[in-house]
C-alpha cells in the first residue's frame, strides 16, 4: 500500500494516516489496488520456508492471498476495517484459514507476538514516524526470521509518476539498512530495483523500488 501524505506538527497527525482517511479511500471504489501482489515480495521470498508472516499495511490483502497460497500463516494487519473487510471477502477458500485480519494503527502499534516474516510494503511516514514504525517492525522479526521492506525509492521523484512532492518521505534502503545492528542482522538485499509501469497518463515509465531484506540472526 502507498500512502499519499502530506505534512505533519509536532502535535498533529496529518488525516492521511488516519483510519477514517483509508477508509473513505477504500470505500470510494470497489478496488483500489490491482489485487496482484507486490513483484518484490515474490521475488524476494518465493524461495523460503513457509512460516508465520506479518504483512502490515496490508490494504486489500493481495500479498497476504499469495503468501497463504505458498503455506506462510498470515497476520494481515491494515489501518482500515473495510480494506481487511474486502481483503477477507476475497481469501479463497482454500487458505482463508490460514489469514488472520486484524485492525491495527502502525502509529501506536505495539509488536506482541514473532514472525518469520516481516513483509512491508509502501509504507511511507515522515522520518519522526518512520524510525520507530520501521523499529517495531523490525523488532517483530523472530531469530532467523526476514524483515522485507519495499518501498518508493526517492528517484521516483523524478519520474511522470505522481508521488508525493515531500522528499522526507523517502528513503533509500542503504539508509533503512543503518539503522539496524549488524550484530543482529544480516543484510541480505538492499538495492534500488528499476520496475516499468504505466504512468497516470498512459506512458510507459521505468521507477525504481526500494527493496531491503535483512536475516536477524538466530
Amino acid at each position: 500500500m502507498s500512502a499519499e501524505l502530506g505534512d505533519m506538527s509536532e502535535h498533529n497527525i496529518d488525516e492521511r494516516f488516519t483510519a477514517p482517511y483509508w477508509d473513505e479511500r477504500y470505500g470510494s471504489a470497489t478496488r483500489i489496488w490491482s489485487g496482484n501482489p507486490n513483484p518484490q515480495l515474490v521475488r524476494e521470498i518465493a524461495g523460503l520456508e513457509p512460516g508465520t508472516a506479518l504483512d502490515a499495511g496490508c490494504g486489500e490483502g493481495a500479498d497476504a492471498h499469495w503468501l497463504a497460497r505458498q503455506g506462510w500463516r498470515v497476520t494481515a494487519m491494515d489501518v482500515s476495517t473495510i480494506a481487511l473487510e474486502r481483503g477477507a471477502a476475497h481469501a479463497e477458500a482454500e487458505i482463508a484459514d490460514r489469514i488472520t485480519w486484524r485492525q491495527a494503527d502502525l502509529t501506536n502499534w505495539q509488536p506482541e507476538d514473532s514472525y518469520d516474516l516481516v513483509n512491508a510494503q509502501f509504507i511511507h511516514f515522515p522520518p519522526e514516524l518512520r524510525e520507530p514504525v520501521y523499529a517495531r517492525l523490525a523488532a517483530a522479526v523472530a531469530p532467523g526470521g526476514t524483515l522485507l521492506v519495499v518501498a518508493h525509492h526517492p528517484s521516483d521523484m523524478h519520474t511522470s509518476m505522481h508521488r508525493p512532492s515531500e522528499p522526507d518521505l523517502f528513503f533509500t534502503a542503504e539508509e533503512l539498512a543503518e539503522s539496524l545492528d549488524g550484530k543482529e542482522w544480516e543484510i541480505v538485499t538492499t538495492a534500488a530495483r528499476p520496475r516499468s509501469t504505466t504512468d497516470p497518463e498512459g506512458r510507459e515509465t521505468t521507477i525504481r523500488d526500494t527493496v531491503l531484506r535483512a536475516r536477524r540472526r538466530p
